[in-house]
């Protein structure tokens, strides 16, 4: 009886209870209600905030003192969406002093954290989590999306792990902690999953997905999971539900692994199951496009673009310009006509913007430069007014052109629109006037930067060593008042391998792990393996090979491939090209590299038979080929200049200079002739190199040369030869001329019968 009595007495308690905080809610909600004279005051503050007019909707708030809880929610939500930490700040502070019986209260108190978490300020977000009364699932998963998006892995663990003692984690916890879990947090990843799957809230969507996203990008790092890709798709595969987000995250976790043909799979199978897409799904299909280098057959994936192209237009997404930016990118990349991308961005250029004009240059930049500048010159008069951004990209076209004429252009207007102190655009053009000849010029605007940070000394670094100038290089690191990186040591490896200085290069080597707790990667045994073999230590070069703790990529057994024709040694250039062919077996350089130590050495049947292995395996050379500007406009020049239409002229010049520079004691070296024929053909081959032809046409127009004429600049996209280094240093000694011949590693200064390289390159 007594039992029966205390349930109904606690019944009757907790029933009191419950009205208590029911009526406290309703006060506390009520308290800043809007009065009857003003009704629509808070509707148009929120409609305010929804729009993003933060301080139109600010200015009435401070003037209506009396509003809803609703309202106040609504304005840090919109701060939090504009990232308007000021304004989030002033009106937190205004609550404080004008409402207090209010900021205890948890809906809003959750809306304030989490405008906190969006807007970075993860100290005030802790301090105000810390202090309140009470929390519920709102107030946790807050605080830890807001460390998951700053990257902060062990804040977050440990508020999880505290979460964990109070409740059962919900799927948007799970899916904040797994948006952490990134590189080298692949076991920490494991461990949510499991906490997942002992839940069973693995199976829940918007938890599979997330572990489909953070499996791929751990994988995609250098220090990923092996196992990364398959855990990846089995989570995929074990999905009873996928939306269209489990598909997307598939597609975009094979893309970002470099498993462009499984992306495209997977699409094609989704789009053949009546699946819809969007433009999320498109962008990483044409990312995956894009990775031709891993495809056997680009026309094969050229007529998929265009497939991709049609389902874009019929869907009705070819309207964004995102979408376009990536379907002319797809188009460039597979070597599909330019004209054809240009005629895309022009049914589009009504709807764009000036970062969707940006964008679109910036597709254009590496592919066809000139036609990036003549964007560029188009947004001008298009009455489009640059940013920063544009004038960097811009800048990254124009490295590579043959002279800094046109950086110049670009360089007074970012003066004339006052952005001469962004550094962003100062280190643009170091690199720029570097690449374009002019290292006079990029010592000027790196002397004159007023903030430089660690991209400025890198790309100096870089300037001095592309120019050969290794003691420059060297000076310029011991100046360095920013800790160096990854990038440094490159830059500072590849000034030493250019001048032959291997024993500061090996110290330097030493150093990065030593000194300065920097990992070497790839880049870094590439430099290494290049100075070892310019210098004639092949087998140090080797030995390296095989000490490095990683895979050798093409890029490394090119490096020794190139020593090794240099100092003559065909067994280990035999071994060098085959792994590169494994690794590129669509590029010629392994082939003609062995084609040409074969010729040298008279081996004239095994170098036929490399070029019929070639011509089986439908691999095509590429063409030597010169660059020299003459007045406003750039000529090309093959290997002998059957293209150009002054053809005679420039052959006839040539044969006079020959003979001029014979009498001075130039000889030609014949054992670069590939072929075994007459003496007389052979000398031709030689002679009639295309930096020769350009060199001689520059000469013809002298009076049309930039810089008055007194310096010639010609861009070469392979290495020069030792017959046309030779040449030069002569030449520019007859013209008493600087003469600059930037090829494919770097640049050469000629100038009096002297190279800037001394003949070690």
């Amino acid at each position: 009886m007594k039992a029966a009595t205390m349930r109904v007495a606690l019944m009757l308690c907790s029933r009191k209870l419950v009205r208590y905080v029911f009526f406290k809610r309703c006060l506390l909600r009520n308290l800043c209600s809007s009065s009857a004279a003003e009704p629509n005051v808070d509707a148009e503050i929120r409609a305010l905030s929804t729009q993003g007019n933060i301080e139109e909707a600010l200015s009435l708030i401070y003037t209506h003192p009396s509003l809803s809880l609703q309202t106040y929610a609504s304005m840090f939500h919109a701060c939090a969406q504009k990232k308007c930490l000021q304004h989030g700040i002033a009106l937190h502070h205004y609550i404080l002093h004008h409402h207090p019986v209010i900021q205890n209260d948890i809906f809003l108190t959750n809306h304030i954290i989490n405008m906190y978490c969006k807007c970075g300020h993860l100290a005030y977000a802790r301090y105000l989590f810390d202090h309140m009364s009470y929390r519920n699932f709102v107030s946790w998963t807050a605080l830890i999306s807001g460390y998951a998006q700053s990257r902060l892995i062990r804040e977050c663990f440990s508020l999880f792990s505290a979460f964990l003692a109070h409740f059962r984690p919900n799927q948007f916890a799970f899916a904040s902690l797994l948006s952490a879990c990134q590189e080298h947090h692949i076991k920490c990843g494991t461990q949510v999953h499991a906490v997942a799957l002992k839940i069973s809230l693995d199976a829940n969507v918007y938890v599979a997905n997330a572990l489909i996203t953070m499996y791929s990008k751990c994988s995609s790092s250098s220090g990923g999971h092996d196992r990364a890709p398959d855990d990846a798709w089995s989570v995929f595969k074990s999905m009873v539900f996928r939306n269209l987000i489990s598909w997307n995250s598939m597609i975009a976790g094979f893309q970002v692994r470099g498993l462009g043909d499984k992306a495209i799979r997977l699409f094609a199978q989704m789009y053949c199951n009546g699946i819809g897409f969007d433009r999320a799904t498109l962008l990483s299909v044409f990312s995956s496009l894009n990775e031709c280098s891993a495809f056997d057959d680009i026309n094969i994936h050229l007529w998929k673009c265009f497939q991709l192209h049609c389902l874009t237009i019929k869907s009705g997404l070819i309207s964004g310009i995102e979408v376009v930016t990536a379907l002319i990118k797809c188009y460039a990349n597979l070597g599909g006509q330019i004209s054809d991308c240009y005629r895309i961005f022009l049914d589009t250029s009504s709807k764009l913007d000036i970062v969707s004009w940006t964008a679109l240059i910036s597709v254009f930049a590496e592919r066809d430069p000139e036609q990036a500048f003549l964007l560029f010159c188009q947004l001008h008069r298009e009455n489009y007014l640059p940013d920063w951004y544009t004038f960097s990209i811009a800048l990254k076209a124009c490295a590579y052109f043959v002279t800094e004429q046109h950086v110049m252009a670009i360089h007074s207007q970012v003066i004339k629109q006052g952005f001469q102190e962004d550094t962003v655009l100062c280190n643009a053009l170091i690199h720029a006037y570097a690449r374009c000849g002019s290292l006079a010029l990029s010592e000027k605007v790196f002397g004159e930067q007023g903030c430089r940070d660690l991209v400025s000394w890198n790309s100096m670094l870089k300037s001095y060593a592309i120019h050969g100038q290794a003691k420059e290089a060297l000076e310029l690191f011991q100046q360095m008042n920013i800790c160096p990186d990854s990038a440094t040591f490159v830059a500072l490896l590849s000034a030493c391998s250019h001048v032959g200085l291997v024993d500061v290069g090996v110290k330097l080597f030493n150093s990065m792990s030593d000194d300065h707790g920097i990992v070497p990667q790839l880049d870094h045994y590439s430099c290494m393996i290049d100075l070892y073999g310019r210098a004639g230590k092949i087998f140090e070069a080797e030995e390296l090979i095989h000490k490095m703790p990683m895979k050798p990529d093409s890029v490394i057994w090119s490096s020794l491939l190139g020593s090794c024709r240099k100092h003559g040694e065909t067994r280990l250039a035999k071994l060098a090209a085959d792994k590169f062919k494994e690794l590129e077996p669509k590029n010629s350089l392994g082939y003609v590299q062995m084609s040409n130590i074969y010729s040298s050495g008279g081996s004239f049947t095994e170098a036929c038979l490399i070029r019929k292995e070639m011509r089986y395996r439908k691999v095509r050379k590429e063409p030597g080929l010169s660059w020299v500007e003459i007045g406003n406009q750039v000529h090309e020049f093959g290997s002998g200049g059957y293209h150009h239409r002054h053809r005679r002229a420039i052959l006839s010049r040539l044969e006079i200079l020959i003979g001029q520079l014979k009498q001075m004691g130039y000889v030609p070296e014949l054992s670069l002739a590939l072929y075994d024929t007459e003496v007389e053909h052979k000398e031709d081959q030689v002679l009639h190199h295309s930096e020769k032809m350009a060199l001689v046409f520059a000469i013809m127009n002298e009076g049309s040369l930039p810089c008055g004429g007194s310096v010639i600049k010609i861009m070469k996209n392979i290495r020069i030869c030792v017959d046309c280094h030779n040449f030069m240093k002569l030449a520019s000694y007859l013209f008493q001329k600087e003469i600059v011949v930037r090829d494919s590693n770097r640049f050469h200064h000629f100038k009096y019968a002297t190279c800037s390289c001394n003949d070690y390159w």
